[in-house]
Order: structure tokens, then sequence, then C-alpha cells
């Protein structure tokens, strides 16, 4: 964010900005974009569907629609092309898990000042769980299906035979890579929950064969092999400083000779590091 704030209207407008990331979260946990589907829906009816007063869903309708994630025609509404796909649970291309994560980080948000008074991560004292590695690897690939390709695109690989996604979750940059970059053969580095994701994500692609799995925790185990490139996307702002560096090192003893290894990430590039831009490094 870097709009600034200087009188008290600023203040109002930048506070009450929740109200349309609430309307449509409401929505989400209605379900109300499956509920519509591909129909056109009268407020009665639709409210009777979903089990909700007809006053407050048509207050949400209406917002939805001023949002353009709904169309309104007369009395009735009917889904936009993305409340009818990504929206739906009973299309294919929904993208659930990342759904469902950006819903739990409302409430987490809301548990903000817990964090700021210990410092500390709201989960830091919670066990891995392997259910939950699994939705998050699903929402992480449903977050950069259209940005790992554009990605790829960008950065030439020429002369690279080998590719280490670390830390890569469901291997969608990887596939992306591979996709560019047709004699590249790349591995996929997570823990075993996140790369069982991979695998059935690379199982219906054609460079699926060229993917391989390294189960590893990557904050304290070495690294096995030896890589041209080794590509680092979105995990280095989740550890300190002293913890990359570590795994830098690691990472570092597992190039070829002339080998890169790539990162992205928010960076801070202003001098007074206060506006995160999303960039890759090398």
């Amino acid at each position: 964010m870097r709009r600034r704030i200087v009188t008290f209207d600023d203040l109002r407008d930048a506070i009450t900005a929740y109200r349309l990331p609430r309307v449509l979260i409401a929505a989400l946990e209605l379900n109300l974009f499956t509920a519509i589907g591909t129909n056109a829906w009268t407020i009665p009816a639709l409210a009777r569907g979903v089990k909700v007063s007809e006053r407050g869903l048509a207050i949400l309708c209406r917002n939805l629609a001023m949002a353009g994630l709904l169309k309104k025609k007369g009395a009735t509404y009917t889904n936009s092309r993305l409340g009818a796909t990504a929206l739906n649970a009973d299309h294919p291309t929904y993208r659930r898990d990342y759904i469902r994560l950006i819903i739990s980080h409302w409430a987490d948000w809301g548990r903000l000042l817990e964090s700021v008074k210990s410092g500390l991560p709201l989960d830091h004292d919670e066990p891995e769980e392997p259910g939950y590695r699994r939705r998050f690897t699903w929402a992480m690939h449903h977050r950069t299906l259209e940005i790992a390709p554009k990605i790829a695109a960008q950065i030439n690989l020429r002369g690279a035979r080998t590719l280490l996604d670390l830390g890569g979750g469901p291997g969608t940059y990887a596939m992306a890579f591979l996709a560019k970059n047709p004699t590249v053969r790349a591995t996929v580095c997570d823990r075993p929950a996140a790369l069982d994701v991979a695998r059935e994500i690379a199982s219906t692609h054609k460079a699926g064969p060229r993917l391989s799995y390294l189960p590893l925790d990557v904050m304290t185990e070495g690294i096995p092999g030896a890589y041209d490139v080794i590509w680092y996307s979105n995990v280095l702002h989740i550890y300190s400083p002293k913890d990359n560096q570590a795994l830098f090192r690691r990472a570092l003893a597992s190039l070829n000779p002339g080998g890169r290894l790539l990162i992205q990430d928010a960076f801070l590039h202003d001098r007074n590091g206060l506006f995160p831009e999303e960039a890759e490094d090398r």
C-alpha cells in the first residue's frame, strides 16, 4: 500500500476499506456462487436455497453486482464469468483451497494485535499437520497458475539441464520452466504431503515425466545432488535472515560451477524499506 494517510478522511477511507472484502468473503462463506451456478435467480428463490433472509441477501447481491461478480437484470441475478468458474464448486476450475486460505486469512488478520504483542506467528506452537500442508499446497498452486508461465517466459535457462524448485510445494513453477525448456529436467523439493500434490499436478502435464521429487526439510537438511539452477520462490519472507543465510550456503554447495540461485519474493528496494515489491533476484 503506497497511499499515504494525511487527513482524518484518509484514515476513515483506509479503515473502512474492509467493507468490500467482507462482502466478498460473506458470499464465499455462503457458497453463493455455487448456489447460483448457471441459472438466473430472484432474491426470494435464492434466499430459500441458501437459507438466509431476503433482505440480507438482497443487500449482499447488490454489492456483489456493483463489484462485477454478479450480473443484475431486472429482479434476477446471474453469475459473472469468474463467479461461474473459479468461485463455483461445481466447475472444474474451482479454486477451493485458495479460497479457503483467503477466508482463513481474514480471521488471522483479526488477531494481529495478539501477534504484535507476542512477536510470534499465530501458529508458532502448532505441529505440522499433513492435511493442512496438502490444502496449503493446493492453494499455492491455485495462486500461481497464471503467473508461473509468465515468470518462466522471462527467465532464460539456455544451457541449463537441471533445475531444483527449492521449497517448491506443488511444483507449479517447476512445471512452467519445464514447459518452456524441453531439454531441462527439474526436481521439486518440499515436505512429503506437498510432494503428493505435486505428483498429482505433474501427472496431468506433458512435461510431468521430467519432474522428480525430493522430500526434505529445507531448513534443517542438506541438499543432495547438483543443479544448474535453483529456484527459491516466495519462501524467503517466512524465515529469519539467519535461517535464509544458512539455507543459501547449503544451496550454493549444490550448484554446479556457473550455476544460478534465483530468488523470487517481495523485496524492499526503496531507501527506507517501506514498500515491498514482488521481484526476482539472482
